[in-house]
């Protein structure tokens, strides 16, 4: 195995040395952090709810400044998922309290007090435990301007989601959201997917392993078929969900 991906899979918890990845399906480990709120076990911490983790090369950085302050404002509608927001930034924790006084500042429409946690990770560890740099980078400045992931987690710790973004580019809340609201339906209704561009109260679509029989009688009266030029019927939309 190349040793670049053998270092990418490797990570350390409790002392114990085991391998994992990030990709789709797969569960993330029971780690431990430091975090502006106090000492977290994840599994714990997590409970019964979603998680979104997202994730920041370093603290006092003017998009994550945004995103952190967006997030905050916008901690109700992921309260309404039952999804709580884990951010992670590779300073120390009396850097992050610090940087929390400037997002306060900067988002003044954040309510109260700031409403998550952000962990603390000086040696970038965690980073690498969650695939977002290499063993081998872990201390190269450069290399850590990757650590820019987003991760949507589910009750069973399994991931649903990733999205890495460059620094130049600034997440989008709202398609956080929207991505929630797509993975939370299709995970409850495992016969349909959401299109492009959805929202929830837009029509879904039936997976085409689905029967038209049992299309029908799962979504009685509210099957629609488009007519394709190739003659096929694999694109069935619903609006009864």
């Amino acid at each position: 195995m190349n040793m670049r991906i053998l270092f990418s899979i490797k990570c350390f918890i409790g002392g114990d040395q085991r391998y994992f990845n990030m990709r789709l399906g797969t569960v993330v480990p029971n780690f431990k952090a430091q975090t502006t709120k106090g000492p977290i076990k994840f599994y714990d911490w997590q409970g019964s709810s979603w998680v979104v983790i997202f994730s920041h090369p370093a603290d006092f950085t003017p998009v994550c400044t945004t995103e952190l302050g967006r997030i905050a404002v916008h901690q109700p509608e992921f309260e309404k998922r039952n999804c709580k927001v884990l951010a992670h930034s590779v300073d120390q924790l009396n850097a992050h309290v610090d940087w929390v006084n400037d997002i306060k500042s900067y988002c003044f429409d954040i309510p109260g007090d700031f409403p998550y946690p952000i962990i603390a990770d000086p040696t970038r560890d965690l980073a690498v435990q969650f695939e977002m740099l290499s063993e081998d980078e872990k201390n190269n400045a450069e290399a850590a301007k990757t650590i820019r992931a987003l991760y949507i987690i589910s009750p069973d710790h399994k991931v649903h989601l990733s999205m890495f973004y460059p620094m130049s580019t600034g997440r989008n809340v709202d398609e956080i959201l929207r991505c929630i609201d797509s993975i939370q339906l299709t995970e409850r209704l495992k016969v349909i997917a959401t299109p492009s561009n959805w929202y929830p109260g837009m029509k879904v679509m039936i997976l085409p392993e689905v029967s038209d029989e049992e299309a029908q009688r799962l979504f009685p009266g509210s099957v629609s078929t488009v007519t394709l030029p190739s003659g096929s019927t694999y694109i069935r939309t619903t609006n009864k969900y």
